[in-house]
């Protein structure tokens, strides 16, 4: 089936976030969209605003008729959707056309120059600062981007003058290697998802496997001190990155008064002063990876520097919510242990002489039980701990698997307490008083309260 000839596009799992990158792509392609999602939410409103018709039951009698027909219907699928789905089983009983999504992005892109950002951690933020660096400059780009840029209120940006597309790289069920990168960035490997991966040394491969598929005429930047052995086609030019070291670096940083100011280092070129509009220490590693495929794609210096310090973050990755005097309350959603401790340290450079505390709600009880030990020596870098129930997302419990697991493990000079999720705002409105930073951590659905807890902390 040619993309071209498809007039209907139906998701199974619309809301997420990659998937709505994809509904919004078709919607301004002009194509029909509807769709299946299991919750409503602020995305999958705005989803239904712009033109798509989304549904929140399991009933395949809902499917519009417009998407009945095989010959003219497309069906695009998340794996968190099981294969007992009633609207799933529909599809395939009917001998419909379903791919996964990274097989329709893989598809969209194939002819394009993809900019690709893989890593275990980084991705959503290095991606969509990428995009913004491209899309600021005279070189523009398209975008599908894992995360909401507080730029463009949207996860896709499109271009009808340019022929490079950011494209976030997704290693879960080896979704990535449906990608054929023109420049390929790799931020981190560690261990991740071995739900799928099974161990670390086939999670490594996979990322290995993904840089065999840089086009020959390509580029490979990976970060320094990686435990990966790249396999790159001959002719692809090959680059490496970091805070201190690497081809592309930063020298000179500065952190202090909320602010932080770095050169940048490069073989194309230096740029002194950078500032990146969202002050957080990793971002001086993500913005570095971000203007090296931003100089390779043919973005000025000038467009760089500027387009660094305009630029707005992404929701749910450090995304302040409230920065007053007394109160700082932010939303982030790491959910792996390198990615908590990034956090973790980050937020101590900026508030060094306030108490931190995080109330961390860890997703998947298979990401639990392989790394509950690394999660505890993550949160014990805090002030204080305030741990909820796990997220299940697709995944039924495992029998001995709570959070007790990470709990009896954090340091004892740390502040902790269990709070079950039901709870996790009444405690809140119960201590306000108490709190001088609050991160609210975690891939669940901890963010869906976000706004009324920022309402609460406002009152202090």
């Amino acid at each position: 089936m040619e993309l071209k000839n498809i007039q209907s596009i139906y998701f199974l799992g619309a809301g997420g976030i990659g998937m709505s990158a994809l509904v919004r792509y078709f919607l301004a392609e002009g194509k029909k969209v509807a769709g299946y999602d299991r919750t409503a939410c602020a995305l999958t409103d705005k989803l239904i605003e712009e033109g798509a018709d989304i549904h929140f039951e399991e009933n395949p009698e809902l499917i519009p008729d417009a998407f009945r027909d095989k010959e003219t219907t497309l069906v695009i699928y998340t794996p968190a959707i099981p294969k007992e789905h009633k609207e799933w089983e529909y599809f395939r009983t009917n001998g419909f056309e379903i791919k996964k999504r990274a097989e329709v992005l893989g598809l969209i892109t194939r002819d394009k120059r993809g900019l690709c950002i893989a890593g275990t951690h980084g991705k959503t933020s290095t991606s969509t600062m990428t995009a913004h660096l491209l899309h600021q400059s005279q070189t523009d780009c398209a975008a599908f981007l894992g995360g909401i840029s507080k730029n463009y209120h949207s996860n896709l940006i499109l271009s009808d003058k340019s022929d490079f597309v950011v494209i976030e790289a997704d290693e879960y069920d080896r979704s990535f290697l449906q990608l054929t990168p023109y420049i390929a960035v790799i931020t981190a490997t560690d261990p991740d998802h071995l739900d799928i991966y099974g161990t670390k040394e086939n999670y490594l491969e996979g990322f290995a496997q993904f840089t065999e598929r840089i086009r020959p005429d390509g580029y490979m930047i990976v970060h320094e001190g990686l435990e990966l052995v790249p396999r790159p086609a001959e002719g692809v030019t090959c680059y490496t990155y970091g805070r201190d070291k690497g081809d592309f670096r930063a020298e000179n940083i500065r952190i202090g008064g909320g602010r932080i100011l770095f050169d940048y280092v490069s073989p194309l070129g230096n740029i002194k002063d950078i500032e990146p509009g969202v002050p957080v220490s990793i971002n001086i590693d993500n913005g570095i990876a971000a203007m090296a495929v931003a100089q390779l794609s043919g973005a000025t210096n000038e467009e760089i520097k500027a387009a660094m310090a305009n630029f707005a973050g992404v929701e749910r990755r450090f995304d302040f919510k409230l920065k007053q005097d007394d109160i700082v309350l932010l939303s982030d959603y790491a959910h792996h242990p390198d990615e908590i401790k990034a956090c973790a340290k980050s937020m101590k450079e900026l508030y060094d002489d306030r108490k931190i505390t995080a109330m961390f709600q860890p997703h998947l009880f298979s990401r639990t039980k392989d790394f509950y030990q690394e999660f505890a020596q993550s949160l014990s870098l805090f002030d204080e701990v305030i741990l909820l129930d796990i997220y299940p997302a697709r995944e039924l419990p495992i029998p001995g698997v709570t959070s007790k697991l990470i709990y009896d493990l954090i340091d004892k000079k740390v502040e902790k307490s269990l709070c079950s999720r039901a709870d996790a705002v009444k405690l809140i409105a119960e201590r306000k008083d108490d709190f001088q930073v609050l991160i609210c951590l975690g891939a669940g659905d901890l963010e869906s309260d976000v706004p009324q807890i920022t309402e609460i902390l406002k009152k202090c």
